[in-house]
Order: C-alpha cells, then structure tokens, then sequence
C-alpha cells in the first residue's frame, strides 16, 4: 500500500514538474524523481525529492510545501504569523501548498487577451493558471530547493520572497 502512494506521488510529481520543465520540443523526460533522504528541522523531519535534471543540469533536492507560520484563518486572521506546529514522525515534503488567493486573469478569449498583454505572456498564464487554481488562506508554506548534497558538507540556502499583489 506505501509503495503504491509514493508511486503515485512520484507521478503526480512529475507531471506537475513537466509542466514547467520541459523544453521547446516539449519532451516529457527531463528529469526523474527519487524520494530521498530525511532532513531534520526544529519543527519536525522533512522527506524530501531527489530530481535528476537532464541537459548536464545538476540534480537538486526538493523539499516543498514546508509551512513557515500557522494557518492564517479563525483567531489568527488578519493576525501576524504565528509559528507552525511541531510534527511527530516525517513529513512528505513533496507536494506544493495552496496558493494564496488572488484574482486571474480570464485568458479564454485569446484575440481579447492579446488586446492586454502580449503573446508570451499569454502563453506563460496559460501554463501557471491551472497551478493557481489550489487557493486558500491557509497558504504559508515554503518551496524549499538545494543543490544535491556530497557526504556531510553544508549548503547555504537564500530566501527571498515574492508577493504577488
């Protein structure tokens, strides 16, 4: 039963990973997916993906939809981050979390479209929106991802944070 789960993980994974990843002859084997090896932070241990990238790209490390703060709904809306809870046994961090809500813009009118932004614009939302369709407040989480480690040596990390307004 665990093994068909992360099958299917690995798959859901993929495809979402090949939305974004794949090249202009649109080929579908740009990398391969690998659960790896378990991290520990304050809160908890992270199960994070191992992604083999093709085109000489190093592979990295994965760790998605960590959450950073508490949900930010009931008593804690409109309330400064407060700090997530800590979790017993580890955690898959191989799925993204809810994007925060936001307006998108109606794009099935290509020819109306086009009046407001350009054509790789377009084609860019038409990619990202169904990725966007997944909102919630409750979306306080990080997509965290790392040059594959060697042995034990350390790997600095940069964070910045994008708002989309």
């Amino acid at each position: 039963m665990e093994g068909n789960r992360v099958s299917l993980k690995a798959s859901l994974l993929k495809s979402t990973l090949n939305f974004f990843w794949q090249d202009e002859t649109n080929s579908h084997q740009n990398f391969s997916v690998v659960f790896n090896g378990i991290v520990s932070t304050k809160y908890g241990s992270l199960r994070g993906v191992h992604v083999n990238l093709m085109h000489n790209l190093q592979p990295v490390e994965m760790f998605l939809g960590i959450p950073y703060a508490s949900p930010p709904t009931g008593k804690l809306r409109f309330m400064p981050p407060v700090t997530p809870a800590h979790w017993n046994g580890i955690r898959m961090a191989d799925s993204f979390g809810h994007v925060c809500p936001q307006n998108l813009p109606n794009i099935t009118n290509e020819a109306e479209s086009l009046r407001k932004m350009t054509r790789d614009r377009l084609t860019h939302l038409k990619r990202l929106i169904p990725l966007l369709q997944n909102q919630s407040e409750d979306c306080l989480y990080l997509n965290i991802y790392t040059p594959t480690k060697v042995g034990k040596e350390k790997v600095n990390l940069q964070f910045w944070n994008q708002a989309v307004v």
